[in-house]
C-alpha cells in the first residue's frame, strides 16, 4: 500500500549575513543594484517537497514512493535515499541539467532574499504515474507546472485518491487550472494564504471549494489548522514544540501526518491531530529533513499533547 508523492527533489543552499540588508540597500538607488553580501556561514541541506514529504512519512512507518526529477548534481541525495531506505525506482535522472536548488541568504533580522532554479524539476512530466503500480493514495505537490498537471490527470484516471497540494507553485496555475485540479483531486491542502489565493484565483469560496472535495486542509501556523470535511470544519490545534528553531518544511511534516490517517482510514480529528504533532517535531530542527523521532517517540509526543496515543 505504497503513497506515491509526486514533488520535488532540491537542495537547499542556506547562507547566512551578519548585518542587515536595509543597511546595504539604498532605497533611491534601487534602479542600478549592484551588492554583494559577505556570508561567512553556510550549509547544504537536503529538501525539496517530495523529499521531505517522504522522510516524515518513513519516519510513521508509511510506505512513501518519491516520483521527481534530479539534474547530474543528485548522487548526494540519491546515496541519502538508499540510505533511509526509500526508494528511488521512479526519480529520474536528467542529463545536462543541475537538481532543483534554492539559494537563501537571511540577514539578522531574518528577512531572506531567495533565487531559485527549477533545473531538472521542470521535466517532471517526463514521469508517468502508470509506472509507479500499486499506489492506493498520491499527492501532487509542487514541481513542474506541467508535471503538477498530467501527475493530476494520471492519478485520476488511474481511480487513485489523491491530496492537491500546489504549495508556493499555486500561483503558476489560472483559476480555470485551479479548478481543474480541485475537480480532479479527493484532497486539497492549502495554508492560509495559498487558500485565500486560490479564492482569489477561483472566484469561489472557500466553503464552496470544500464541497469539491472529500476534505479542504488550510494550515494556519501557529494557530493550528482547520480540516472542512463531511460538512463540518475540525479545528485543530497546534501542537506546542519543544523548541523554535526553523520552520522549514514544517508544511511537509504536516503533510506526512495527513497522508498517514488518510491511508489508515482514521478520522479527520484524529488525523489532523497526528499531522500537527509532526509539524511540532519538524520545527524543532534546522532544515527539512534533520529531525529524528521513532514511531514510539511521535506516540508519546501525541499521548502528551492529546491524551493518548495515535496507535
Amino acid at each position: 500500500m505504497s503513497t506515491l508523492i509526486c514533488g520535488s527533489i532540491a537542495f537547499d543552499n542556506i547562507m547566512v549575513f551578519h548585518d542587515r540588508f536595509k543597511n546595504h540597500i539604498l532605497p533611491e538607488q534601487i534602479h542600478i543594484l549592484n551588492v554583494a553580501f559577505l556570508v561567512p556561514e553556510m550549509r547544504r541541506e537536503f529538501g525539496g517537497c517530495a523529499g521531505n514529504i517522504a522522510y516524515n512519512l518513513k519516519l510513521l512507518g508509511g510506505d512513501p514512493l518519491i516520483m521527481a526529477t534530479v539534474g547530474d548534481d543528485a548522487d548526494p541525495y540519491l546515496l541519502r535515499l538508499d540510505d533511509l531506505g526509500l526508494s528511488r525506482a521512479h526519480v529520474r535522472r536528467i542529463a545536462d541539467s543541475f537538481t532543483a536548488q534554492a539559494f537563501i541568504t537571511t540577514d539578522l533580522d531574518d528577512n531572506q532574499i531567495t533565487a531559485f532554479h527549477p533545473g531538472a524539476m521542470s521535466y517532471s512530466h517526463l514521469n508517468r504515474v502508470a509506472d509507479a503500480r500499486g499506489a492506493t493514495l498520491g499527492i501532487v505537490a509542487p514541481d513542474g507546472r506541467d508535471g503538477m498537471l498530467q501527475h493530476a490527470h494520471d492519478l485520476a484516471a488511474a481511480g487513485v485518491p489523491f491530496v492537491f497540494d500546489p504549495g508556493q507553485g499555486l500561483p503558476m496555475f489560472s483559476g480555470e487550472d485551479l479548478m481543474q485540479f480541485m475537480k480532479l483531486a479527493d484532497y486539497a491542502c492549502f495554508n492560509d494564504y495559498e487558500a485565500k489565493l486560490l479564492c482569489d484565483r477561483t472566484g469561489r469560496s472557500l466553503d464552496e471549494l470544500a464541497g469539491r472535495v472529500r476534505a479542504l486542509v488550510v494550515t494556519l501556523g501557529s494557530e493550528g489548522s482547520r480540516i472542512h470535511a463531511d460538512g463540518r470544519c475540525h479545528e485543530i490545534p497546534c501542537v506546542k514544540p519543544y523548541a523554535v528553531i526553523d520552520p522549514t518544511g514544517c508544511g511537509d511534516a504536516y503533510r506526512s501526518g495527513l497522508l498517514y490517517g488518510i491511508a489508515a482510514g482514521w478520522d479527520w480529528l484524529k488525523t489532523g491531530r497526528l499531522a500537527a504533532v509532526m509539524g511540532a517535531i519538524k520545527i524543532a530542527h534546522r532544515g527539512g529533513q534533520n529531525h529524528h523521532a521513532s514511531r514510539g517517540e511521535i506516540a508519546e509526543q501525541f499521548a502528551r499533547a492529546f491524551g493518548s496515543s495515535p496507535w
